[in-house]
């Protein structure tokens, strides 16, 4: 079959949906797939062509839907697949393509073939997943390996001496992706929902797919001991070829795999067109700039020059058809953005909100943005650690309770950087519940949902969310932003992030203040000629900025 695949993604704006906060369509308390249907002419309206949708497949939902049990049904509180099918035809019907999320790393430990593998040592599924006898008997892990929520990479099969692998909670074991068994399931999972009509993938931390075979003993670290063992293992590009090959080409979707400790080099391999693995990934390393080693609770004063020289890296790295990256600001397991770049005080919030977007919008790449971003939604009000539900944040918490080193180090800033920050209710109105349900949700509600919300938004002409349909119709309306080489401008200013983006027929600048006063623009006089389109302030002065001010200029390029 020959390759039917476009690259319908680069003109894309993807809006990233997390179920069980979105919208709950029959008031139990949880978000759920007729919500969502509701919820279609919304995402219509804001100007998106391409939903991604976090896992709703059936699970026992220790990790959020990130434990699968069943990858071709349907998660019972979040509906049917005749649900799902009436969603994904009321999103195509309305221009807006939808891509899954893709976890094929572990499963839960509820799946039949991780119970199969437990309960029958012949079992032909014991090879599904990575089992080891353990050291002394079986009393100890057989290695020291640790994983992504603080917790040793092992788990012991009852009173036996044999232990799986997991890297996340110990209800999701790890497949064994060298059993090729396990790679034919993966590719008849993907071809069921491709068939169905599904538009693609955002691949679930797939660069830990493969594994060095001699699961030896790392030296010991802080954090991830063994990550040399199972990051970017030695044979990721060849399964990740095999996907491509054996369905990805077969369809016209678009794959965008959630990396995990990549450099370039690392990116430039996944992404580059001709090696035909994965069309863009998300990369991270901006994700950092405010904290130290790559570990979010080690805070650190926010730095510009980080942040331009992180996400400069990947524009340069990846241009000249080395691959396509993906634009974000914001996800389900990173914190908000407004209190985060910029801030989230008072009457700055909007324009913080309105710069922010901006500046990561019009980057070369495929822009992607999180529920409730659009309106400036901030980081959960909680202070009591009952009103988390992340499984990281209460494991971390217990590491602090047992190790005053611990609590040293990360504790001050456990609830700032938590993952429920960004996994409170959709804020659509200023009732109790923030018209996310007309019950007491499955998580809190922030309390600013009075004056940050939907209904607000949309009575308010100079509102975030009437600004991003502005910047998603400024995407649509000029090549440039699609086709541009990406140029730095004033790149050692302090305050102000600006650069251009330039065809053969057109130029656009990008101007950014970050900072929370007014400042001397930089980029003044190299915009004369140029026509301002686009702006979060409704007057301009030339020669200086206003706090958090971003301008958008354009001009024809004269031939």
């Amino acid at each position: 079959m020959t390759n039917k695949r476009t690259n319908w993604y680069k003109n894309a704006v993807v809006y990233q949906i997390y179920p069980r906060s979105f919208c709950d369509g029959n008031n139990d308390g949880l978000g759920d797939i007729p919500g969502i249907i509701s919820k279609l002419d919304y995402l219509e309206q804001l100007g998106v062509n391409c939903v991604w949708l976090s896992p709703i497949y059936d699970s026992p939902q220790k990790d959020n839907g990130y434990d699968i049990a069943n990858y071709r049904d349907i998660y019972p509180p979040f509906g049917t697949l005749d649900d799902f099918k009436l969603m994904l035809s009321g999103m195509h019907e309305r221009g807006i393509k939808l891509i899954m999320d893709l976890v094929v790393n572990h499963t839960s430990d509820q799946h039949p073939w991780f119970q199969a593998a437990i309960k029958d040592k012949n079992s032909p599924y014991r090879d599904y997943y990575i089992i080891r006898k353990g050291k002394k008997n079986g009393k100890k892990p057989p290695n020291n390996w640790t994983g992504f929520f603080g917790e040793r990479a092992w788990s012991r099969i009852g009173d036996t001496e044999d232990w799986y692998l997991r890297l996340f909670t110990k209800e999701q074991p790890d497949l064994n992706w060298e059993n090729p068994k396990v790679r034919e399931e993966i590719i008849d999972i993907l071809r069921y929902w491709l068939d169905m009509g599904v538009d693609g993938f955002r691949c679930d931390v797939i660069t830990l797919i493969s594994k060095k075979q001699d699961f030896k003993d790392r030296f010991p670290s802080l954090v991830l001991v063994g990550k040399d063992a199972y990051v970017n293992g030695p044979r990721l590009h060849e399964y990740l070829h095999l996907l491509y090959e054996k369905a990805f080409k077969d369809y016209d979707c678009m794959t965008v795999g959630e990396s995990v400790l990549c450099s370039l080099e690392d990116t430039i391999k996944l992404v580059k067109p001709e090696r035909e693995e994965l069309d863009m990934i998300f990369n991270f390393s901006h994700t950092d700039v405010d904290n130290f080693f790559g570990v979010k609770y080690l805070h650190r004063k926010f730095s510009l020059n980080r942040l331009r020289k992180r996400l400069s890296k990947y524009q340069f790295g990846l241009a000249n058809g080395k691959g396509w990256n993906s634009l974000f600001i914001e996800n389900h397991d990173q914190r908000r953005s407004v209190g985060r770049f910029g801030t989230d005080d008072g009457d700055l919030r909007k324009v913080s909100a309105k710069m922010i977007g901006t500046t990561y919008f019009l980057l070369s790449g495929t822009p992607f943005i999180y529920q409730g971003q659009e309106i400036g939604m901030t980081n959960a009000s909680f202070d009591k650690v009952e009103d988390y539900q992340d499984v990281e944040l209460h494991n971390m918490v217990a590491m602090t309770k047992k190790s005053w080193f611990y609590r040293l180090l990360i504790g001050k800033h456990l609830f700032s950087v938590s993952r429920d920050n960004a996994r409170t209710p959709m804020q659509w109105n200023d009732s109790k519940y923030a018209g996310f349900s007309k019950v007491k949700p499955w998580l809190k509600v922030n309390d600013n949902k009075k004056y940050i919300n939907v209904e607000e938004a949309k009575r308010d002409s100079d509102s975030i969310f009437h600004y991003y349909q502005k910047l998603i119709e400024l995407r649509k309306k000029y090549p440039v932003t699609i086709d541009g080489e990406y140029k730095l401008i004033h790149q050692n200013n302090k305050n102000v992030y600006s650069y251009v983006r330039e065809n053969k027929n057109s130029k656009l600048i990008v101007i950014s203040n970050f900072k929370n006063k007014t400042v001397k623009n930089p980029a003044a006089n190299d915009v004369k000629d140029f026509a301002l389109i686009l702006s979060n302030y409704e007057s301009n002065e030339e020669k200086t900025l206003q706090p958090y001010e971003t301008r958008v200029y354009y001009m024809e390029n004269k031939l």
